[in-house]
């Protein structure tokens, strides 16, 4: 990455590279980043699409972002020595190339054993891969239609892809004579996955990118095995560029997203115009519950690429969130006329009929979602919360059980059982999930709300751990203030009237912040007129008290009661009237 031209020139072979091996979406994921590379020349233009960049807000944010991290040249930063980037060897003499190239036409017409019998006996290592990848993905759709035979669309299925044992032959075999190449690797990785060799598959892969690091589909199975950071650790990889996608990339999955949104803004030092980098990035600030943020580099994603369908159902979630219903609306109405026969046009329309009332209709959507791409996780989780609206527990709980099988990493789907389990009066059972789904997730106050809420529940009545929960919650800036009016409701009970007051007070000033007032409100000053009464604070009793005088319920008679004690008190006149200072 010494340059921005050896990257336009590496990123062109590995279009070319990836596109001849199959692997069309890790091959449209390398043509996105090189067209988001601006030219070295000043005097060049940036592409546009309708919409000069360069007058949008965002774009100049991110460009100034990345001047200020980096150097003038777009070299990487002091100290970092990146690794070239290997050519893999072309064996086309190996090859009978009419042959290949007829195999390759049948593998993008779906025709997978025919291209996989085109191949036969040959022994180059381009037809060698692509002959086995066929024959997995003949495999694969065979184990889908029995799949569908048995089970039904949805359903579960105990079906394998027969093929594994024949191509892991074939590849453990290439790869003991040390006669594989990178792609080649990546597949004996994946079956080796399928198979249930997980570190092997780990150890693999890492060959494989080592070899050939801009198969974005190698680094993607490879983040989908790291489910630590013990295991990111230890991974032996050359220092290559591409490896900051990779860790910017597991970060996200791992819930650093810290670390994931330094990693993102360090590359868009070079691939300043990359509409995947800013797509991740808006996807860390969504999962850092930063909606706004995320929304505004969504909405700059659509102007200039208003045909994008990758990481538009996040953009939908965060219009749900924010319940901007004419904005999902349109996107809905614009995916719809773009593909709708795509996972992420059915699951942005099912957010929208969500919005609307209508979840028959959004569970309907997500399952068309579903249909398409069975490991769709999303469809599978938000399926599961409109189950929750429906009151149909079993289906909910399935499908929240679908999304962990899917991907034990996702605390949205932990939460939702434990949210079935505490419906259902299984206290311990929902305890489990929460803590599950508060591990993978620790910034989020929702779920140590939850937890405190089970565990100050009848059947436990652990106080103490509620309140270290609460505590946690208060800590992760709980934006629906539940956290610090618990813990002085809890402090109160045990009789520590200090610990309550403070956060009382913490709860009045934020609730003053907020501008906001209800049955919390009136019971902090309440609380803290007595109080202050109490410990002999008059000043600040008098000016809750006389706060307490605009409510209308009962406390505004005990707060009349407690001006005319102070009053009385302060001046000696016992019978001094405090009516005239009600509303």
């Amino acid at each position: 990455m010494a340059s921005k031209e050896s990257c336009r020139n590496e990123l062109r072979h590995a279009v070319k590279q990836l596109s001849d091996r199959g692997l069309h979406s890790a091959s449209k994921w390398a043509a996105e980043l090189l067209v988001g590379i601006e030219p070295d020349t000043p005097s060049s233009r940036p592409r546009t699409s309708g919409v000069t960049p360069l007058s949008s807000t965002l774009r100049h944010r991110f460009r100034a972002i990345a001047a200020a991290e980096s150097p003038a040249t777009a070299t990487p930063p002091a100290g970092v020595s990146y690794v070239s980037t290997p050519i893999p060897s072309d064996d086309t003499d190996n090859d009978d190339y009419d042959s290949y190239l007829l195999a390759k036409s049948c593998f993008d017409c779906r025709e997978y054993r025919r291209a996989s019998h085109a191949l036969r006996g040959q022994t180059g290592k381009r037809a060698v891969f692509l002959r086995c990848y066929a024959l997995y993905m003949a495999g694969e759709k065979r184990k889908e239609e029995e799949t569908i035979e048995l089970e039904g669309p949805l359903g579960k299925s105990d079906s394998v892809n027969t093929e594994l044992a024949t191509i892991e032959r074939e590849l453990s075999s290439l790869h003991r004579n040390r006669s594989i190449d990178s792609f080649g690797l990546y597949l004996y990785g994946i079956v080796l996955r399928d198979k249930g060799c997980g570190s092997q598959a780990l150890s693999v892969l890492v060959e494989s990118v080592n070899s050939y690091p801009w198969n974005w589909s190698a680094w993607t199975e490879l983040t989908s095995l790291c489910t630590t950071l013990d295991m990111l650790r230890t991974l032996n990889l050359k220092n290559h560029w591409m490896k900051d996608f990779f860790l910017a990339s597991a970060f996200l999955e791992l819930k650093m997203h810290e670390e994931a949104l330094e990693t993102y803004k360090r590359l868009l030092t070079i691939f300043r115009l990359s509409d995947y980098i800013q797509a991740q990035v808006a996807t860390v600030h969504y999962n850092m519950r930063e909606l706004d943020e995320a929304e505004l580099i969504f909405e700059e994603l659509l102007r200039t690429d208003p045909y994008r369908m990758e990481s538009m159902d996040t953009y939908s979630n965060i219009l749900y969130a924010k319940e901007s219903f004419s904005t999902l609306s349109f996107l809905a109405h614009r995916v719809f006329l773009t593909d709708k026969y795509r996972p992420e046009s059915c699951c942005i329309i099912a957010n929208y009929y969500s919005l609307k009332g209508q979840h028959e209709k959004s569970v309907l959507y997500f399952r068309r979602a579903l249909k398409l791409n069975r490991k769709y996780l999303s469809a599978w989780t938000l399926m599961g919360h409109e189950y929750v609206e429906m009151k149909n527990t079993p289906a909910a709980i399935d499908a929240y059980r679908r999304a962990i099988e899917i991907n034990p990493r996702d605390y949205r789907a932990w939460y939702g059982l434990g949210q079935m389990y505490e419906m259902m009066g299984m206290i311990f059972y929902a305890l489990y999930y929460y803590s599950k789904s508060a591990a993978l997730q620790p910034n989020d106050a929702r779920l140590w709300n939850a937890m405190a809420h089970c565990y100050e529940s009848a059947p436990l009545g652990r106080i103490e751990e509620a309140i270290r929960c609460y505590k946690r919650s208060a800590d992760c800036n709980d934006a629906e203030g539940i956290a610090l009016h618990e813990l002085a409701r809890l402090y109160g009970e045990l009789g520590q009237a200090d610990q309550a007051a403070v956060y009382y007070k913490k709860d009045l000033d934020r609730m003053d912040a907020e501008e906001r007032q209800g049955p919390n409100y009136v019971e902090a000053m309440f609380f803290l007129a007595k109080y202050c009464k109490s410990v002999g604070r008059y000043d600040e009793a008098e000016h809750y008290a006389t706060r307490l005088l605009d409510s209308t319920g009962p406390e505004k008679e005990t707060a009349k009661s407690i001006l005319r004690g102070l009053r009385a008190s302060n001046s000696g006149f016992a019978s001094m009237e405090i009516d005239h200072f009600a509303p």
